[in-house]
């Protein structure tokens, strides 16, 4: 069976709906020509109306992309869309600075994000992150296998939200991984080792395989909670 590429689910999608359809982006690792695997590839679907016709005329589309790994999209209304940057300032950064037109037209004319929106949800979004994590680290410092899948797990994440302490500052953030955890390091204020055995498991070379109290899970703690500290004295 030939693979399932983006551009034909953009057909289906854009066949299905017909002038219903007013944007279909691709959209994170995948635009940024970073995959992420095995996350599949990330895209956004912004429709003139949000309705049970709506889902019916794209359940078979969506039902064929989602086993083949993808995630289903991220579905706005265009008004939703035009309304909802203060909601989601890391997210439309995010997409806006990584994204490929797929169907339909630009959605960016009048977007606008707010800094103090970005700054806020960052605070928010890494002091969560940080409990979260010391939460998982108390609980599962005797039991590796589930430390090393919890800290994996939170990557990618961590790295979005250093691409967005590098925007906040200024500065435009590296599509490698590698060279932004180093940029990042550099600025906050962490050593870029303590994420090098998560990079090569977010890249596909290592699995992240921590032993009994790891200095290593420990370390990349101290990178999120310096992290942390840095968004919060930004102003």
């Amino acid at each position: 069976m030939a693979q399932l590429t983006v551009e034909t689910f953009a057909r289906e999608l854009a066949s299905a709906l017909g002038s219903r359809l007013v944007t279909l982006l691709l959209y994170g690792s995948a635009a940024r020509g970073t995959p992420e695997p095995p996350r599949g590839a990330d895209t956004l679907l912004i429709c003139d109306a949000v309705d049970e016709p709506l889902f019916a005329a794209i359940e078979p589309a969506v039902r064929a992309w989602t086993r083949a790994g993808h995630p289903a999209p991220l579905i706005f209304t265009e008004r939703e869309w035009r309304d909802s940057s203060d909601a989601f300032p890391i997210e439309y950064e995010e997409i806006r600075h990584a994204h490929r037109l797929l169907a339909g037209r630009d959605p960016w004319p009048g977007i606008s994000v707010q800094r103090d929106d970005q700054r806020r949800q960052l605070e928010h979004e890494l002091a969560g992150k940080l409990v979260r994590l010391r939460q998982a680290y108390a609980a599962l410092q005797g039991d590796p296998k589930r430390l090393s899948e919890a800290i994996a797990g939170s990557a990618a994440g961590f790295f979005t939200m250093l691409r967005s302490a590098l925007r906040l500052s200024g500065r435009t953030p590296p599509l490698d991984h590698d060279e932004l955890v180093r940029e990042a390091a550099a600025l906050i204020g962490f050593p870029a080792a303590a994420l090098d055995d998560v990079l090569a498991h977010a890249a596909g070379r290592t699995r992240l395989a921590l032993t009994a109290h790891d200095p290593r899970a420990a370390a990349y703690l101290a990178a999120v909670a310096r992290t942390a500290e840095y968004v919060n004295r930004l102003t």
